[in-house]
């Protein structure tokens, strides 16, 4: 569900008016310009929202809302507080100054570099700070303040830390106190809503028995939020989670499952072993958030204006606390056109619920690598009228046109997608969805034009060249005076 932007908010980074767009985990909003520089840092850094235009819940946005009206982004931006960062020129960007490299420097330098974040003191032994501070998360939690909690966090306090001494989590302290704020918070921050305490109950079970019903049936969804996700994201329904914690979308055609394509990717899919499905299973969720944000970015930028490559972000970005083989088989995730994608969640989903049957059976790279190598070539087209299966893509070679006609392709069936998900709750009108959508194929035909155009002129380029290659090739034979009479 969205909300209204409180009145008088800016934005985190820049100052500028009217931000449409948080960061979840670092409690602050941003404008349309600062939030390309996030999303490029990719979720391990910053994970973005549109305000009004994306599904929330409501105890997360007012979760978000409350930390950006109390002064989260003073943590983040401790340093620059001193007058003596303003006497040394050192500022934060304004609303005018251009967003490469003013703004996207700041921005990495705040969020990612953690540079202007208060540093404690130098101890012998870091991991007696870390276990420190998340002692100390372990009591805040119990209390409504937000900011306390995310300062620990960002000094590296752990949201899933298990208290020796207590036995339990800082979520099971946050659920059996009913502060159904602190919970989002440590969810956001890794906490799992089924840890055991040391008698194997967990945060939800807690809550059920200090009678928060509302906290206990949300730590549910938190739980199933990535099965959750990548179901609406297809279909645009969720499970109620009291007759069901699975949501299987199906294909308009089930005869098709009997490819013996289908068959064999998703053979590979089920031999993963469950760490490594539910690394596949992670990535493919971020790949959703990345597609559902373009989504929400074509609808929200001014289609007068031509939206540059500068602000996509055309597959997902890098993330350094993965090996480099994972990192590349979650890049290459942005390749699956609509129908190969919709697939591979639904196989995700299928098997994930077998998985918590206990019906148990390489690599995520490997099993997406298989699934873009062993398919034949298919044109795009709706969910509807697809073959179950993975189609190939473009190989690792890809020239930088090629990545800008995948990224642009990829923009439109993320378009598509919004017509069962987003659409149903933001104020956006079908008939406004439809208008955007009408531009976006007029203008996705003009550019085809132009690249055909383009073609052209490269064929009779390279007509010419040979010509004059054949020319400079002849001249000298003529001169030349043969060795046989």
């Amino acid at each position: 569900m969205s909300r209204k932007l409180r009145p008088n908010e800016v934005c985190a980074d820049c100052s500028a008016s009217d931000p449409g767009w948080a960061s979840i985990n670092r409690g602050v909003l941003v404008c349309d310009e600062c939030c390309s520089v996030h999303r490029s840092l990719g979720r391990h850094i910053s994970m973005v929202k549109h305000l009004r235009h994306s599904s929330w819940s409501p105890t997360l946005l007012h979760m978000v809302q409350t930390l950006a009206s109390n002064g989260a982004n003073s943590i983040w931006e401790h340093s620059l507080l001193d007058p003596a960062q303003v006497q040394s020129g050192r500022r934060k960007p304004n609303p005018q100054d251009k967003v490469h490299p003013t703004k996207a420097e700041f921005i990495r330098a705040k969020y990612q570099m953690l540079a202007f974040v208060h540093k404690l003191p130098c101890r012998d032994d870091d991991g007696v700070t870390t276990k420190d501070l998340s002692k100390q998360l372990h009591s805040s939690v119990r209390t409504g303040n937000l900011e306390t909690c995310i300062r620990l966090l960002s000094l590296g306090a752990q949201a899933n830390f298990f208290h020796p001494e207590k036995g339990t989590t800082p979520l099971h302290v946050a659920a059996k106190a009913g502060q159904i704020h602190q919970a989002e918070l440590l969810v956001v921050y890794g906490a799992d809503p089924g840890a055991p305490d040391v008698n194997g109950r967990t945060p939800i079970d807690y809550a059920r028995q200090a009678n928060h019903h509302e906290l206990a049936d949300r730590l549910v969804e938190c739980q199933y939020e990535l099965t959750d996700r990548l179901a609406f994201y297809l279909c645009g329904r969720r499970p109620d989670h009291k007759n069901g914690h699975y949501v299987i979308p199906q294909m308009a055609d089930s005869s098709l499952d009997l490819s013996e394509l289908a068959k064999a990717a998703k053979k590979k899919l089920q031999a993963l072993n469950n760490r490594l499905f539910e690394e596949l299973a992670m990535d493919v969720y971020d790949e959703v958030d990345r597609r559902e944000n373009d989504a929400v970015w074509l609808t929200t930028q001014n289609h007068s204006t031509l939206v540059t490559e500068r602000s996509a972000v055309p597959f997902l970005p890098v993330n350094p606390e993965y090996s480099a083989t994972r990192n590349q088989g979650r890049q290459k995730l942005a390749r699956f056109n609509a129908r190969e994608f919709a697939t591979l969640i639904i196989d995700i989903l299928s098997d994930a619920k077998r998985r918590q049957h206990g019906k148990t059976l390489g690599s995520p790279t490997e099993t997406v690598d298989y699934l873009l190598r062993n398919q034949n070539d298919r044109p795009d087209s709706d969910f509807g009228d697809d073959q179950h299966d993975y189609d190939s893509v473009a190989s690792d070679e890809d020239t930088d046109a090629e990545l800008h006609r995948n990224a642009s392709s990829s923009r439109n069936n993320r378009a598509k997608s919004m017509d069962s998900s987003d659409l149903s709750d933001g104020p956006i009108t079908l008939q406004e969805y439809l208008e955007v959508k009408k531009a976006l194929a007029a203008s996705e035909a003009k550019v085809q034009q132009l690249m055909k155009v383009n073609n052209n002129l490269s064929e009779e380029l390279r007509r010419l060249q040979l010509q004059r290659l054949t020319i400079l090739i002849k001249l000298p034979l003529r001169e030349t005076v043969p060795i046989f009479p």
